[in-house]
């Protein structure tokens, strides 16, 4: 089974990683193996220290998806600002943003409105299972994420996927986005607000959603996503006059997200994941 060993300088946690909250498609076995579908790869893999082992994508996928280039000791020292995200990221050290796949990114984060993560996963395995392509790996069988024109298909067909009133979100954005790898290219050459602001015309996208895809998928560090954790933490520990027993405005958000930006920097959107990591510890 191939394998890579990292660099004592460049700290990584797969389980930390894996495991945040920011990825929908992956199961984590006793043994320590994680196990998920990733394009067209099913990939397993597994840390011990410094070496990981993995086999269903080449090692070029690997560390690509894993964000190995990122360097990221740089970056949490350029976050570390205060004793709150020191302690985070003391405790998460090795968390990496991954880049995720675009499109499936952007249904995932539609479907994740008003809903905990099992519900998530459910709903995306089974638009995968009912739209997207068999992948195998062994013995392990899984399913591409379907495109654009396959939702697109059907204002019914979605109906059994159970997203509830995400189910038109779903469908008329599909309809919209016609051709996925022009849209990714396009997002992806934007400014940071002008991209949040594309994404928030999309049915289904908010403020929040908006940010989880430029962060998670298009390595728009400078996001920092707002959800009922972060606005707490964000309270508590940074902005104290602010009253988090009201429902989150537009203005409190930005207002939040404003602040983060300024106080951890350019890649406030590590700070963000760091203090969500570690949110219950």
């Amino acid at each position: 089974m191939p394998t890579i060993t990292l660099s004592s300088s460049q700290p990584f946690s797969l389980d930390q990683t894996l495991g945040c909250g920011q990825v929908f498609r992956w199961d984590h076995a006793e043994n320590g193996w994680w196990t998920g579908v990733v394009g067209n790869h099913i990939i397993r893999i597994r840390q011990d220290g410094s070496r990981i082992a993995y086999e269903g994508a080449p090692e070029k996928f690997i560390r690509h998806y894993f964000s190995f280039d990122h360097d990221l000791e740089s970056i949490l020292d350029s976050i570390d600002h205060d004793p709150f995200i020191h302690a985070a990221i003391d405790q998460c050290r090795g968390l990496r943003l991954i880049r995720q796949p675009k499109w499936e990114c952007l249904v995932s984060y539609i479907c994740s409105t008003n809903s905990n993560i099992p519900t998530i996963r459910r709903r995306i395995a089974t638009i995968a299972g009912q739209y997207g392509r068999e992948i195998r790996l062994n013995n392990i069988t899984g399913y591409s994420f379907p495109e654009p024109f396959d939702l697109a298909c059907s204002p019914d067909g979605l109906d059994g996927c159970k997203l509830g009133y995400r189910c038109d979100y779903v469908y008329k954005t599909a309809g919209i986005i016609t051709d996925r790898k022009k849209w990714e290219k396009s997002i992806t050459a934007m400014p940071y607000e002008a991209a949040r602001k594309e994404l928030m015309t999309l049915p289904g996208v908010g403020p929040k959603a908006a940010d989880c895809i430029l962060l998670f998928a298009f390595e728009k560090h400078e996001s920092f996503p707002v959800d009922v954790w972060i606005r707490r933490i964000m309270q508590q520990n940074y902005l104290k006059s602010m009253n988090t027993t009201a429902p989150l405005t537009h203005r409190e958000y930005e207002t939040i997200r404003g602040f983060a930006r300024e106080h951890f920097g350019e890649y406030c959107g590590y700070a963000q994941e760091y203090l969500f990591g570690a949110r219950t510890g």
